[in-house]
C-alpha cells in the first residue's frame, strides 16, 4: 500500500521530466541570441548561402534559417542546437550548407554561424 500511494505521487514528477526532454523550448535570452544571429545573416552584404548547390543570398537564407527555427523550436534549447538543427545542413539531401564571404573560399555554414554565435556572446549586453 506504502509502494502504491509512493508510485502515484512520484508519477506526476516522472511524466514532467519525461516531457521536458521531449520538447525543448529555447529561453529567452537564447531566442533573442537565435534572432541576433539570423539578423547578422540577414544584413551581410557579401554573403552568398549554399543550399544543395544552389546560391541563396543572405536575406533568402535568413528567410529559410527563420522558417527551420519556427518548425523545430520545441527541440531547440539553445543557439547551438538552432546551429545544428536550422543552419548547418539540409534535412533532405543531407549535405552541409556553405557560406561564402565575397571571394574567400566557401565555408561550412555550421562551423561559419558558430563563429558568428562566440562573438555574440563575447559582446557586451545592449
Amino acid at each position: 500500500m506504502a509502494l502504491h500511494r509512493w508510485l502515484r505521487r512520484l508519477w506526476p514528477a516522472l511524466l514532467l521530466g519525461w516531457a521536458s526532454l521531449v520538447s525543448a523550448t529555447p529561453s529567452p535570452e537564447e531566442h533573442l541570441r537565435i534572432q541576433a544571429l539570423i539578423q547578422r545573416v540577414e544584413k551581410s552584404t557579401s554573403m552568398s548561402f549554399l543550399r544543395n548547390g544552389t546560391a541563396h543570398t543572405a536575406a533568402e537564407a535568413a528567410e529559410h534559417m527563420q522558417a527551420k527555427y519556427a518548425h523545430f523550436k520545441n527541440k531547440i534549447a539553445t543557439a547551438e542546437d538552432f546551429v545544428d538543427l536550422c543552419a548547418s545542413r539540409s534535412e533532405m539531401s543531407g549535405k552541409p550548407y556553405m557560406v561564402k564571404m565575397g571571394d574567400a573560399a566557401p565555408v561550412e555554414a555550421g562551423t561559419f554561424l558558430k563563429d558568428e554565435l562566440r562573438t555574440l556572446r563575447k559582446a557586451p549586453a545592449p
